[in-house]
């Protein structure tokens, strides 16, 4: 089963320490086959919609700093209760803040 774990902006700041932790984190993951990929995400974008034959492009940023995401995990588990273990070490050290984990389906 593979899961989206999306972190949303926060007002604290990193430290030194949140990145060593954090390194730790990744490193166990990836050696344990479980972390696909991971990255932060621009603040801005762009929204793309479409009706009929009619395509739009419109620049961000679209949300409120606090609610946009800003970082992103893909992870590969057994079940979604290991996804969720994952996602509440994830939260432990990064302290104070918001996610939001999704299935991810298909091939």
């Amino acid at each position: 089963m593979r899961y989206l774990m999306m972190s949303k902006a926060s007002d604290t700041a990193p430290d030194e320490k949140l990145y060593v932790e954090m390194a730790k984190f990744v490193e166990e993951l990836t050696a344990a086959g479980a972390l696909l990929a991971t990255g932060g995400l621009e603040p801005g974008g762009v929204r793309i919609t479409s009706s009929g034959d009619t395509i739009t492009m419109t620049d961000g940023p679209f949300a409120e700093a606090k609610e946009a995401v800003v970082g992103f995990a893909l992870i590969e588990v057994r079940s979604k209760e290991e996804a969720i273990e994952l996602a509440r070490r994830f939260r432990r050290i990064v302290g104070d803040g918001e996610s939001i984990m999704q299935q991810v389906f298909g091939p």
